[in-house]
């Protein structure tokens, strides 16, 4: 196998192998993020000693909490709008918030439900005080409004909870977005500590990643995914926490720079978020879709919830060229077959020179066989006469498949792009194609792109000298088009289109290559026949 063929069929495999790989074993924190993040947890851990004791505390009783919250609350306030409604229950947590866009319906179409029916549910307050947090989760409690409407405005509802010797309360202020500020005070300084809640439950793709993300101040993101909850993490300067699905999140923002945060495991290794609280404490809050305009414009710092892996660096300017594109076009699968050109247009005089060197590797495939037949037995003659005529014929080995290297970078941030992004569910493209964030169900899609890319292998020079590799290449595009069936319609859309250009491209190079060969025939003719 010539190393041209070893690098083409390398590339392909890692196409494969990385979302096989990021299904399996998602990627970790960069080394330089985990020793910057360890430094500081320690450095924490040294300067609070507390934040260990009041770990193990809540540790020891989450389960019993669970099941004493699931057993003894019933709604005490509804609050609505016509995308969603959410529910406080009668322990002062978020019991529920259901969007009533069907846009965003589950995989049952029903309403989309963010708030799991079991686990910790946003604003839960635990006690340290074991006894005062056994009489906490006896006690109800009462509330100003028991309905509120925030269609056009802001609207504000109180909870109180009276305790012995102590009394609770909760203002929060909910908006029309979905997000809300909150403020927890107690008449006496007592510890305690807010839950952020489970994630939600709606989208569950083996090829993303849910679990719990934290963002610091220094610009480090860190993710503790579902069932590898396996150590206590303590953080300090937090911008935001999220517990987050593919396209949702429960969010919670603006705590002052000292606040604990602390992420815990419960019995099944997901992880829990909690953060331990003051005498009067204020912070602010969202759930719901991660949607860029919307985290946007509730704050800008809302907008690192939306996390793409490895490749944000680059999957984030895609996106925004992606949604500056979908201000013009106004349809999402448009705007991803223009940005598909605009990417193909840049690459072009990579894929240019990789499509020549190809053409020219074709070309003397012939001689290189009738050398490595000749030096047979002989590897490093038969080397150093094929690398001589590689030079005399202006070829490179490697030409065809470096330009394609430097291409998966890019497959790879438009890939994250297109799976993460919220903005496609629901959205049509035209004909059949009616959810860009869903498979197509009709298969047409994938169908399409298998064939483009059977017809793209067709026209694009080969110089196999094994037949079983040539074999095992025109499988290829039967092996993509059922690994691409359960992709998401817009993920599918851009590889079609982008064949679809690379065929376009492939007719031009051969084109130009023929006539370029034409004319050095022509020139060899009319030389001979001059020396004659």
């Amino acid at each position: 196998m010539t190393p041209n063929q070893r690098l083409m069929i390398a590339i392909v495999l890692s196409v494969l192998f990385f979302v096989a790989y990021t299904a399996i074993f998602p990627p970790e924190q960069p080394q330089s993020a985990k020793a910057e993040q360890t430094k500081t947890q320690n450095s924490q851990t040294s300067s609070q000693p507390q934040v260990s004791k009041t770990e193990n505390i809540v540790k020891h009783e989450i389960s019993t909490d669970e099941k004493a919250a699931a057993n003894g609350s019933s709604t005490l306030v509804t609050v609505k709008n016509s995308k969603f409604m959410l529910k406080l229950d009668t322990l002062g947590r978020i019991s529920s918030k259901e969007l009533l866009q069907e846009k965003y319906n589950d995989k049952n179409n029903k309403h989309a439900e963010l708030i799991p029916p079991k686990g910790m549910k946003p604003l839960f307050v635990r006690f340290l005080d074991s006894a005062l947090n056994e009489e906490a989760m006896k006690v109800a409690y009462t509330a100003d409004l028991s309905e509120l409407s925030v269609e056009d405005g802001s609207q504000k509802v109180t909870l109180t909870q009276k305790l012995s010797g102590l009394s609770v309360t909760k203002e929060i202020t909910f908006y029309p977005d979905g997000h809300y500020d909150a403020k927890v005070s107690l008449s006496d300084d007592k510890r305690y500590v807010v839950y952020l809640g489970e994630r939600p439950r709606i989208t569950e793709q083996m090829m993303t990643v849910s679990g719990v993300m934290v963002y610091t101040d220094d610009k480090i993101v860190t993710i503790i995914e579902d069932k590898k909850s396996d150590v206590r993490k303590s953080f300090n300067g937090v911008e935001l926490i999220s517990a987050f699905d593919q396209y949702s999140a429960s969010i919670m923002y603006g705590f002052a720079k000292d606040t604990s945060i602390i992420v815990e495991k419960d019995k099944e290794n997901n992880p829990v978020v909690y953060f331990e609280a003051l005498q009067n404490m204020s912070f602010s809050g969202y759930i719901g879709q991660k949607e860029y305009k919307t985290l946007n414009s509730i704050n800008p710092v809302l907008t690192n919830a939306i996390e793409y892996g490895w490749f944000t660096f680059a999957s984030k300017p895609l996106f925004q060229l992606l949604s500056w594109l979908h201000g013009i076009f106004g349809n999402w699968g448009w705007s991803i077959i223009a940005l598909t050109l605009i990417i193909r247009v840049i690459l072009y005089p990579l894929t240019y020179k990789g499509m020549i060197s190809m053409q020219k590797m074709k070309d003397i495939a012939p001689q290189v066989k009738a050398l490595q037949a000749k030096y047979k037995g002989d590897p490093q003659r038969t080397n150093s006469a094929v690398m001589d005529l590689y030079k005399k014929h202006g070829a490179n080995p490697l030409g065809g498949c470096l330009p394609m290297l430097l291409q998966i970078p890019v497959f790879f941030a438009i890939y994250r792009v297109l799976l993460n992004a919220v903005e496609l569910q629901g959205s049509s493209w035209m004909l059949w194609v009616d959810d860009l964030s869903r498979m197509d169900s009709t298969f047409i899609l994938p169908i399409l792109m298998g064939a483009s890319m059977y017809y793209q292998q067709r026209l694009t020079p080969s110089n196999f000298t094994d037949p079983l590799q040539e074999k095992v290449f025109k499988y290829l595009p039967v092996i993509f088009t059922f690994f691409f069936v359960t992709f998401p319609s817009g993920l599918v859309l851009y590889w079609f289109v982008n064949n679809l250009f690379s065929i376009g491209q492939q007719f031009i190079v051969n084109q130009q290559f023929k006539n370029a060969k034409d004319l050095e025939i022509a020139a060899h003719k009319h030389a001979e026949k001059k020396d004659d």
